[in-house]
């Protein structure tokens, strides 16, 4: 298969990592396009067994591109994007790992709830500032994070906004490993290398019936979608937005 600069396959793995456009920890409306023609692709070709998602050197993924938010010309792009990408991820039937070292913020944390193990490395953070901004959840986290999470430790994380370290990420189950002896993509990938080796019918079965109906997520998805989109149709949110964007510039 032909990949792109920032995926690279072998091994029946296929890498593929959260930049955007000159290789920002920033995802915008092409990012997301992006992956979602890899992942599309990664479905349909035998040859790929597990997918691993990993971030820059230092940094997993600093969240969406504001400055796209904050433009109603590319809201429309923007929008069919982002929910092509998530509902891409909700139907995903293949072992997709997650290797985090860094900061994981915004999107570039609710895309590990679609993995099925996260190894992160000590200096990782986690942080989901949409309340924060105006804003709600995306990626059907809005369903996945009280399943996996617990309500409590949902609502503390999505609407106090907190950042959590490493350990702490541990303990909540949103990482399954914290890695210390390595770093955290070699350590995906030598669990890709094993997974890589079962029955691919069977391990792809096992994983469909384990995260239960993609409809669902799908739906939820189109929900958090409307109410996001919404959001940035309202004064005071942008006003949040421009003021976050001016700081981060």
């Amino acid at each position: 298969m032909e990949i792109l600069h920032e995926s690279e396959f072998r091994n029946h793995t296929l890498a593929l990592t959260l930049s955007g456009d000159g290789g920002r920890p920033i995802l915008d409306h092409s990012a997301y396009e992006r992956l979602s023609r890899e992942l599309d692709r990664a479905e349909a070709d035998d040859e790929v067994r597990v997918v691993i998602l990993k971030g820059l050197s230092g940094c997993f993924c600093l969240g969406g591109d504001l400055s796209e938010f904050l433009d109603p010309s590319k809201h429309e792009t923007l929008i069919k994007a982002v929910s092509g990408m998530f509902r891409r991820l909700a139907r995903f039937s293949k072992p997709m790992l997650g290797c985090v070292d860094g900061d994981a913020i915004g999107v570039g944390c609710t895309v590990l709830f679609h993995c099925d193990l996260v190894y992160a490395s000590p200096k990782s953070t986690f942080r989901v500032p949409f309340v924060d901004l105006g804003l709600v959840p995306d990626a059907a986290t809005s369903l996945l994070a009280p399943e996996k999470l617990g309500y409590a430790s949902a609502f503390r994380f999505f609407c106090l906004g907190e950042t959590l370290k490493a350990d702490a990420a541990l303990k909540l189950g949103l990482i399954s490993d914290l890695v210390e002896d390595t770093d955290p993509e070699t350590r995906a990938r030598q669990t890709a290398r094993r997974l890589a080796k079962k029955p691919a019918r069977a391990l792809s079965q096992t994983r469909m019936l384990l995260k239960g109906d993609s409809a669902e997520l799908c739906n939820r998805i189109d929900r958090e979608i409307s109410l996001f989109h919404n959001a940035l149709q309202d004064e005071a949110t942008i006003r949040r937005l421009k003021r976050v964007s001016r700081m981060a510039a």
